[in-house]
Order: structure tokens, then C-alpha cells, then sequence
């Protein structure tokens, strides 16, 4: 479990079965064989029981593929707070800037460290709830729409800037523009268009929940070029069940509720904004894709019970299971793969082909090794039985 300030107090307290509310926030609760916070099976980690074993956790093609490593990370994350605006590499970035920065001699766990690892780190988000969150540039033509309908004096040239080049050029000058503004350029520039979001907002405008988030993000970061950043990327609000992928380059900034997020094994992150930590604009604007557009938002490929959410990562692939009332019908899961189950709502009876039987109550997950067979998933009786599986993508099992 990971304990940022971001955090809530009482979302992965409850969802595990501790008192609410937390002593201090906690944000993530992590799945998976990373280093830094990993999973058990009885009394050992995941991470020593693939070292141990590699071919028979992961099966010979996996952990071939992956140097003996899980190549996926799940987690809850439970957002009362925005997080940092931020990208991840690709994965030629990833090695390029890993190599770098050990022949710099950057200590891995140093706070200017980008690259701790060499690999890359693409996700897929996954709202339990309703979530809220910044991701992937809008496009220009309506960005330009929404600065002028908050437009201030010190605002023009800005708009400017991308109104004449309405373009994947266009958005790299302004955001680069921003994001390097002097602190008392930012200073004088904010009050006046805060004060036009708040007009905004009152009239009901057209962008009122884009003004909004400037207002919520100005009051938590206030100062930080991040706020300015944040007008030219989309702005999603997510029921549960629906999902974004975000791959190499994409820049996001969660804002707040609980979702599931797979995600490649890596620590990899440049920030833009919205942070304490360490922000390198250089760095970022080498891996940023200034590619624009509505963010896709599934609910994933139906198949009974089950939803599943390809995308063109390697890494993983993400399932969904639900049963409500009057769907009890058992559902299987093939074998063979190394899978995380992890159960979100009521409880689920986890059963092999040789007879065995484990009980998989909410909060609790899962490792199902590649040498398990088929196993059937047979919910219990709650009113909704909800679960999840992760397991390596489709194209390297």
C-alpha cells in the first residue's frame, strides 16, 4: 500500500476490510511483483517466488519474453486529491534514458532519477467509481474555442499562439510556452483568467467543467504552470467500468475517485506540473506526443459475464467480472497464463479441474501461476459480485 498525500482515508481502508477512517491517506494498494511493494503468497514475495521459479510461475515463453519478470503491475487507486500531470516513455525511451542516467551515476531511488527502470510504462485505467481526469491534448480548434470564452487581456497572445497554428506544432509551442513560464508571468496571469472561470462557471457556460477544474486545480496548486497546462488536455469524467488506455506519451493527471489501473512493471514518470517532486521540462517534452483528439473510453469487449479490455500492450490484459442478482452462472478463466484476480465486490469461489476450492472475499487478490489449469469463478451471494483479472497480453502468452 502506498501512502501519498493524494490519498483517500477511507477507500482502501474499507475496500480491505480495516478501520475507517485511516490514520493518513492512502492512495494505492499495489498487485503485482515490483520491487518496491510486492505482493505475498502465505509467508513469501512474489518477487522471490519468480526468482525462485521462473519458467514454472510464468511459464517458458513469458518468462523468456520478459527476463523472468511479471511484466504487469495492478492497483487500487483512490484519488481524493489530483495527482501530478505526467507522461511515461516508450520503450526505446525508456532504455535510452535508463542507460543515461546510470552512466550519470543518478542513484535510482534519487529524487532527479526519470528513469529508474528501462522500461516502458503504459496503462489502462479502469473507474470503480465515478472518476475524473485529464488526458491526451483536446483538439486545438476547440481549445482556441474555450480560451476565447474565458479570454483576459494577458491571455490573447496565448490564444494566438495556437489560434494561427491550430496543430500538433501549435500545441507544442504553447504547452512548451507554459510549462516554462517565468513564476511572475504565471503570477500575473492567473487571477484575472480565475476570475473569468468563476463568471464562467456561474453562467453555465459552454466549457463549465473545464473552468471548474482550472478553479479546483488553482486552489490545490496555486502558482503552478501545471493549472495553464491542464486547459489544453481533455477533460473525462468516467462511470464505473469505463476505461482509457493511456500509451507512450500521453499526457494525464488524475483528479479524483477510485479505479483499477494494469499497467507495465515499471517506476518510469515525467512530470509536467501539479507536484512537489521533480519536474524536468527537458526531459518531458522529449518523450510528450502532441498527437490530439477525444480520449477513446470503453466498457471493453462483452463475453458474458466477463468484459475484456485488449489494447496494444504487451504487457497486459485487463478482464472484468460481474454478476448481478440473477447471474450466477460459473465463469472460466483459462489456465496455462500467470494471472492476478483481485475481488472488488462480494465473494467469489475460485475452483480447478483437480478439485480444489479457495474463497476470494472483496479486498482480496490472487496469483494463479502458469503451471494452474482452467479455473471457474463462482460468485456467492451479494447483491453484486465484481472482480477483476490481469494477465499477460494476448500476442505474448
Amino acid at each position: 500500500m502506498r501512502a501519498y498525500a493524494w490519498g483517500s482515508r477511507t477507500t482502501i481502508a474499507d475496500l480491505v476490510g480495516r478501520p475507517v477512517p485511516a490514520p493518513h491517506p492512502e492512495a494505492e494498494l499495489w498487485m503485482g511483483a515490483h520491487p518496491g511493494d510486492p505482493s505475498w503468497v502465505g509467508s513469501e514475495s512474489l518477487v522471490a517466488m519468480l526468482a525462485d521459479d521462473p519458467v514454472g510461475q510464468l511459464g517458458g515463453a513469458v518468462a523468456g519474453r520478459w527476463d523472468g519478470r511479471l511484466p504487469f503491475l495492478m492497483k487500487v487507486l483512490a484519488a481524493d486529491e489530483p495527482l501530478s500531470m505526467q507522461a511515461h516513455p516508450s520503450a526505446a525511451q525508456a532504455a535510452e534514458g535508463y542507460a543515461r542516467e546510470e552512466k550519470l551515476g543518478i542513484a535510482r531511488d534519487a529524487g532527479n532519477r526519470n528513469y529508474p527502470d528501462p522500461t516502458p510504462k503504459p496503462e489502462l485505467l479502469c473507474a470503480l467509481t465515478e472518476f475524473h481526469a485529464l488526458a491526451g491534448f483536446r483538439d486545438p480548434h476547440r481549445t482556441v474555442a474555450l480560451l476565447q470564452a474565458v479570454a483576459t487581456p494577458g491571455l490573447a497572445p496565448y490564444i494566438s499562439l495556437l489560434a494561427d497554428d491550430p496543430n500538433r506544432e501549435g500545441l507544442r509551442a504553447l504547452f512548451t510556452t507554459w510549462i516554462t513560464l517565468p513564476q511572475p508571468s504565471i503570477d500575473a496571469l492567473m487571477p484575472d483568467l480565475i476570475d473569468q472561470c468563476v463568471a464562467h462557471v456561474k453562467a453555465h457556460g459552454e466549457f463549465e467543467l473545464e473552468c471548474r477544474t482550472v478553479l479546483e486545480l488553482g486552489e490545490s496548486y496555486p502558482g503552478d504552470g501545471g493549472v495553464l497546462a491542464a486547459l489544453l488536455l481533455n477533460r473525462l469524467v468516467l462511470g464505473p467500468g469505463e476505461a482509457i488506455f493511456l500509451p507512450a506519451g500521453n499526457l494525464h493527471a488524475y483528479l479524483r475517485g477510485t479505479a483499477l489501473e494494469v499497467l507495465a512493471n515499471s517506476d518510469n514518470v515525467l512530470r509536467g506540473g501539479l507536484t512537489p517532486k521533480h519536474v524536468d521540462v527537458p526531459e518531458l517534452l522529449r518523450v510528450l506526443d502532441f498527437g490530439f483528439g477525444d480520449m477513446a473510453v470503453t466498457t471493453g469487449e462483452p463475453d458474458g459475464a466477463r468484459a475484456i479490455y485488449r489494447t496494444s500492450a504487451p504487457e497486459f490484459e485487463l478482464s472484468r467480472m460481474e454478476w448481478a442478482t440473477d447471474e450466477r452462472s460459473p465463469l472460466k478463466l483459462a489456465g496455462r497464463t500467470p494471472r492476478i484476480l483481485v475481488c472488488i465486490d462480494g465473494e467469489l469461489t475460485v475452483s480447478s479441474v483437480d478439485g480444489r476450492e479457495l474463497p476470494l472475499r472483496r479486498g482480496e487478490s490472487m496469483w494463479i501461476p502458469a503451471t494452474d489449469p482452467d479455473v471457474a469463478l463462482t460468485p456467492g451471494d451479494s447483491p453484486l459480485v465484481r472482480a477483476f483479472s490481469a494477465t499477460v497480453g494476448t500476442a505474448e502468452r
